[in-house]
This record gives structure tokens, sequence and C-alpha cells, in this order.
């Protein structure tokens, strides 16, 4: 086919070129190509003047704007600040009991305490706080030092066991490792220790009654956890009458716990938060447990 010859059935022309009679249309560019490439590169020209674009050797373009994404970022930082500085001030200077009543404030604590949580606390006690095998669950009721803001606040600050010098400091003997108590006692304290909060669980035990438990437990344990095993928190003993176990409730647990000792552990975050953010955690770990919210 020549060059130059008009197609009859689209009435554009052909480029000449032919395979196997099939010929190849010179199909022009829709000009709203055209238009499209002119406007992107009339705004690429423009964006290049007015905003900050080519690099230099050591700097680069600033452009007509001097728009700068450092500066807006700085600006927005500066802006979130003075918003926080506004509720952190209030916090810091009113009581636990002023803030946890006041629910603007205790959004704020749940917002930043959320993080404050899960960076630093989650790791050991869960992303939902409700513990596991040697951490305490905190969604409870149940506090080893006492469960007021400032037990608890305390607690954060120096620790337990931790090397702290004014860190709390607890430990469970090991009677039966130790030959404090005999196998046998142990198994009977065992009995008796469920009996306390698990009265069902007992009669399914291997042992005659949890009454065989008694002698051994008023002699070695009440010292720590009180005649009836309601626990001391000025010890960080743990009350041994409810369902909050941190080594596990059922009997093979509390044989180990009883035979082998159990020394738990929590770290110092005085150095490692501020003032401001274990009040702010103490309030959110306290926020996490039964009453209204």
């Amino acid at each position: 086919m020549a060059l130059g010859e008009r197609d009859p059935h689209t009435g554009h022309m052909t480029t000449g070129h032919e395979w196997n009679g099939i010929t190849e249309l010179n199909t022009p560019v829709p000009r709203p190509v055209y238009f499209f490439l002119a406007a992107t590169f009339t705004f690429a020209v423009i964006y290049w003047v007015l905003m900050p674009a080519w690099p230099l050797w050591s700097t680069y373009t600033k452009g007509l704007l001097g728009a700068s994404d450092r500066n807006a970022l700085t600006e927005s930082l500066q802006q979130a600040a003075a918003a926080r500085e506004v509720w952190t001030k209030r916090i810091e200077s009113e009581d636990y009991a002023t803030v946890q009543a006041d629910p603007g404030l205790m959004q704020s604590v749940r917002d930043s305490g959320r993080t404050l949580f899960t960076d630093n606390c989650a790791v050991c006690h869960g992303g939902k706080a409700t513990g596991g095998p040697g951490y305490p669950n905190l969604t409870g009721a149940s506090w080893l030092w006492g469960g007021s803001p400032e037990m608890v606040a305390e607690t954060l600050r120096v620790g337990i066991n931790s090397g702290h010098p004014e860190a709390r400091t607890s430990q469970m003997l090991a009677f039966g490792r130790d030959q404090m108590l005999s196998r046998a006692d142990v198994e009977n304290v065992t009995t008796y220790v469920q009996s306390l909060s698990k009265p069902a669980m007992s009669k399914n035990a291997d042992t005659k009654s949890p009454a065989a438990g008694t002698k051994a437990f008023e002699t070695n344990c009440i010292s720590c956890h009180g005649e009836n095993g309601k626990g001391n928190p000025e010890l960080g003993a743990p009350d041994l009458t409810d369902h909050f176990w941190i080594y596990g409730g059922d009997r093979q647990s509390i044989y180990t716990s009883i035979f082998n000792g159990r020394q738990g552990f929590m770290p110092s975050w005085e150095d490692r938060l501020s003032p401001l953010e274990r009040k702010i955690l103490t309030l959110y770990v306290l926020d996490l447990g039964p009453g209204p919210k």
C-alpha cells in the first residue's frame, strides 16, 4: 500500500506498512493528550518556581513561597505541645481524686496512658493488662502493695526487688526445697490454701481435708498472709482468699509456689518516666479495673 493512501473505513491515512493484508493506520494523537501534556508542563514550571524543588550543591532552591515541611512539622508539634500543656498542668497540680472525677481529664489520661502502657508495661502485663504467669492482672481488684493511687504510684516509682534504694522487697520462701516443711505438709498446706478461695476444688484433692494443713499454715504462713489468708499490703503478701493468682491457682501451681518459693520483680520507673508520666500511668492502670469509667 502506498504511503499517503487513505483508509476507506476510518478515513485516516495509512503508514504504508502492511502485514498479511493488514494495513497500519497513521492515527493522529488525540488533541486532549496535547492539552494535558501542556498543562502538566505548565504546572511543573510553576511548582519549580514557587516551591522548593531542585537540589543544589549544599542546599536547594527555596521557591518564591518559601514553603518548608520541616517548619510546618515544627509548628504542628508546638501547637500539639501547647494543647497538651493545658491538661497536663492540671493533672500535675490536681490530686488523684479530682482528676478521676473529671471526664475530660480522664479521657486524656486514657489516650496518653494507653501509649505509655503499651511502650513500657505491656511486655510483662500483656496488651490488655490481664497479666500472665508471674505477672499480675491489673484489671482486677487485688493489689499486692495496695490499690490506692498513692500506693500504685509508689510501686511504679521504686519497683519491686528492683535494686532501687527504696524498692519494695518481697519473697516467698521455698518451704519444701529448703526443708522447712515436709512433702506431706506441703501437700496439706496446698489443699488448705485451695480451700480459702475455691472450697469445691479441695474436695477433689488427694489429701483427706483442708484441716490437715491448718496447723502448718498457722505456723509458717500467717506472719505474711494473715490469720485468714487475706494478705498484707505492707509486705506485698497476696490475698489467698480471692480468685486472683499471679502464678496460677490450680493445685500444681500452688504446690510449686509453696515448695520452691517465689520472688517477683518489677523495675523502678523513677529514672525512666517523668513524675507526670508515672501519674498518668497510675491513673490509666486504675481506670482499667472494676468500677465506673
